[in-house]
């Protein structure tokens, strides 16, 4: 999913809000939350997500789904986010 502002949108597995409707969050959210739970690094050691990648090529695989997946570097450790919205951080 994409916002008309250019925001890259993904929805996780199991991310319901318990009543049945699925709730998208920005990327950027998600992939920082995912690399904070992993590392020692705080959420303000972590720069905005277009310092790590091109969101053009982020989009491509979470919005397009012409990858399955995509990896890059955020601060050291290596992310990589699935087409599903999965995100994995090498710590």
């Amino acid at each position: 999913m994409s916002y008309e502002d250019g925001t890259v949108y993904v929805l996780r597995d199991g991310g319901t809000d318990g009543d049945g409707w699925v709730s998208p969050r920005p990327a950027t959210e998600v992939i920082t939350d995912a690399v904070v739970e992993a590392t020692d690094l705080h959420v303000d050691d972590i720069d905005k997500l277009d310092s790590y990648i091109d969101t053009d090529t982020l989009r491509a695989v979470v919005v397009d789904g012409d990858e399955e997946s995509l990896t890059f570097a955020v601060e050291g450790h290596d992310v990589t986010i699935g087409r599903n919205g999965a995100v994995e951080v090498d710590s």
